[in-house]
């Protein structure tokens, strides 16, 4: 890791019901790629061969690395499945380990905004990752529905906010563009 390189290092939130909170992390890992910084993206939620970005990433490394924690089911939010948690929290474990350990120069949890939303993690642990991050790390955390308490304590906030949605018009996620 190139310690120092993007200084101090910040947290940033991308949330809301628009789209491009993903991609927008996407976008800041290609971007430190041309510089020659490490990544490491950890999929909260995702368990999908399908997506794209899998694919697009391996063509970047070793600068920038990627890793799913979750099914490619969708989570019951009122009942989530034990293996949804069981998922969660290894990507978690994985994701504190990295980042106490300064294995990247910016982390990027996709999703865990909704890992938390649905209680597969707890806000506490988050925040107090946040909280303990090393100097000179970017910290990334996208998904719908981030918690107060993430909200308050980064350093930068996106909410992408829908406004039209060619979804509305019955456009399946098209690979490429969605996926």
């Amino acid at each position: 890791m190139s310690e120092g390189t993007i200084g101090k290092g910040y947290v940033q939130v991308y949330t809301g019901n628009g789209k491009g909170k993903t991609t927008a992390s996407l976008g800041l890992a290609v971007r430190a790629a041309g510089h020659g910084l490490k990544t490491v993206i950890i999929q909260f939620m995702k368990g999908w061969i399908d997506y794209g970005e899998l694919a697009g990433v391996r063509m970047l490394a070793p600068h920038v690395e990627i890793h799913q924690a979750g099914r490619d089911t969708f989570v019951n939010r009122k009942n989530p499945d034990p293996e949804d948690i069981r998922l969660a929290r290894e990507g978690w474990k994985m994701a504190r380990e990295i980042i106490s350990g300064r294995k990247a120069d910016i982390v990027v949890l996709d999703e865990v905004n909704c890992a938390m939303d649905f209680g597969l993690l707890p806000v506490g642990e988050v925040l107090e990752a946040i909280q303990g991050k090393p100097d000179g790390m970017e910290l990334v955390l996208t998904g719908r529905g981030a918690p107060q308490e993430i909200i308050d304590a980064a350093d930068l906030v996106t909410e992408m906010r829908e406004i039209r949605h060619y979804y509305a018009k019955g456009v399946d996620a098209r690979v490429g563009v969605e996926r």
